[in-house]
């Protein structure tokens, strides 16, 4: 009998959904190699593979068979996907496209790597971003620039704001990815897009507001409030939005700061300083990637510090998500002194959840964990922080945390997947 590979449930699946991957046909106790590989949007070849010996019946089911080695070892259902690594240096997978997926071609092998032989199977796997029914809409909107994810039905539905961090552009993927779950998402653009500014002097929370009140306007979008997203200085941007603005009931910052990094916060008649930076303070690793963990100022005077985010101010709760192995910057202790602030203000503590061995681009689950990649402040690759296997880990157990708080404190998302 020949062998089979198969992945359950079959066909196209979600970015953030696990699928079951098996062998069948095989001999008893059988060695074999799964491999995986993926080429993104830009050629750029992602592979992944590890040992594996079936089973007494003939069968290899990830579910339940320990990877022996390779890209990955134990039992990692997944492993084939989270531990995909480019071939180029230093390279991030990203999906500039929504409206079509990735392909994750899968290859069993005879015998184990770097010996293995003759191909055995092979199977595709479709990893979409835009889960079935989702409607993708382009915002232009006064000065707006943005795109808003509908989910089915007639709504309303949950309205949240997702930003992104440093790199310009509008990346849609986490926006997409989290309409599937039964809320109206609005990835916003804020420089190098469009006829946006190139590199901005100045965060203006007023083009933020625009955002705001073009998605509580929209009438598939449930008000009064919305929820808000970001991750680095996206989340900073967020933090900023829920102390300044009206109408948020909800936050989660991904390894934000709390603090105003390298440009002015303006609203009104407010302006935050920049915490500044010192590059002379950047460091090289052996590999000879670039370390920035301490490049940017002390925070001296803590709570008290002219630059940070007056969170004081924040409407509704607020949620840390952090990487305790973050090289961007220091998120944990960010997170604590923003908490103490908090409290000191007579507010509620905010939830911290931090993951051990965890970086700084904590992404949608299965997403290949990104050690190092360029930096625009430096137009270099530095170092992001994490260990694989924990990041992976933190990333899916975080899904599960933002969908819940959002899902908690914006309402019923009419979705039964939450």
């Amino acid at each position: 009998m020949s062998a089979t590979l198969s992945v359950d449930p079959a066909g196209p699946r979600g970015w953030d959904e696990p699928v079951r991957i098996a062998v069948r046909g095989l001999a008893p106790g059988q060695p074999v190699t799964l491999r995986a590989s993926l080429r993104d949007e830009k050629g750029a070849r992602f592979r992944a593979h590890a040992r594996y010996r079936a089973d007494a019946g003939g069968e290899l089911d990830l579910a339940r068979a320990p990877a022996l080695g390779g890209s990955f070892a134990g039992l990692e259902p997944m492993g084939l996907l989270w531990a995909l690594e480019a071939e180029r240096p230093s390279w991030r997978l990203l999906k500039r496209d929504v409206r079509t997926p990735f392909a994750v071609e899968l290859e069993a092998l005879d015998g184990h790597e770097p010996d293995a032989g003759r191909p055995l199977a092979r199977a595709v796997l479709e990893r979409r971003f835009l889960p079935p029914g989702v409607r993708r809409v382009p915002v232009r909107a006064g000065r707006v620039r943005a795109t808003l994810f509908l989910p089915p039905g007639r709504g309303p539905f949950p309205g949240i704001i997702d930003i992104y961090g440093v790199g310009g552009g509008l990346l849609e993927y986490r926006a997409s990815l989290l309409a599937g779950h039964g809320f109206a998402v609005m990835a916003v653009a804020y420089y190098d897009f469009e006829d946006l500014p190139k590199v901005p002097n100045t965060l203006e929370m007023e083009y933020f507001e625009e955002a705001v009140c073009y998605l509580l306007q929209h009438p598939q979008v449930k008000g009064p409030d919305i929820g808000l997203l970001g991750l680095s200085l996206g989340a900073d941007i967020c933090l900023s939005m829920a102390s300044f603005l009206k109408n948020i009931s909800a936050t989660v910052s991904i390894n934000g700061s709390a603090f105003c990094a390298n440009r002015p916060i303006h609203y009104k008649q407010t302006t935050i300083p920049a915490l500044g930076y010192d590059l002379r303070r950047t460091k090289t690793t052996f590999s000879g990637i670039l370390d920035i963990l301490d490049v940017r100022n002390d925070i001296v005077g803590g709570c008290e510090n002219p630059s940070m985010i007056p969170i004081e101010k924040a409407k509704g709760p607020l949620l840390f998500i952090v990487g305790q192995d973050d090289h961007n910057w220091r998120s944990d202790l960010y997170a604590q002194v923003a908490s103490e602030r908090l409290q000191a203000h007579g507010k509620e503590k905010p939830q911290i959840i931090s993951y051990p061995g965890t970086g700084h681009y904590i992404e949608p689950p299965y997403f290949p964990v990104c050690l190092a990649s360029l930096h625009t402040l430096v137009n270099k690759a530095v170092i992001w922080g994490g260990e694989v296997r924990a990041h992976s880990k933190a990333q899916i157990d975080a899904w599960k945390q933002i969908l819940s708080f959002f899902g908690k404190h914006l309402g019923d998302t009419q979705n039964p997947r939450l």
